[in-house]
């Protein structure tokens, strides 16, 4: 396999993770404002908090594994951060200010693992 093709097959992953974060972050975001009531279904943004976890990890781990001086590990090194306040999260509460400070914490991470993943290969 090409190095082009090894760099790009991990783009889908943090693709994924991106849109995992930005779905659980908008059902957060309606329910505060009251947009939504999920009331009846509360485990649904906690479900997307566990697809997020698990896809950010897993496009850290096989972006990482791609190898040095790729797309994929510099795309790994710029999410790894966001790591940190997606864990703290479920130790800081769900009521106030923190819980969703905490959780955007993680967005320009999540971004720039995102956009360094789309970026082309290095050519030598």
């Amino acid at each position: 396999m090409s190095r082009r093709h090894r760099d790009r097959d991990a783009s889908p992953l943090f693709l994924v993770a991106t849109t995992a974060y930005a779905a659980n972050c908008a059902l957060g975001a309606s329910v505060a404002a009251r947009l939504i009531d999920t009331s009846r279904f509360r485990w649904l943004h906690h479900a997307l908090y566990i697809v997020t976890c698990a896809t950010v990890a897993a496009a850290t781990v096989v972006g990482w594994s791609r190898g040095p001086r790729t797309a994929a590990r510099r795309a790994a090194l710029a999410l790894l951060p966001a790591a940190a306040p997606l864990a703290a999260i479920p130790y800081l509460g769900s009521h106030g200010r923190r819980h969703p400070l905490v959780a955007l914490a993680a967005a320009p991470f999540i971004v720039a693992g995102l956009v360094v993943s789309l970026r082309p290969a290095d050519r030598k």
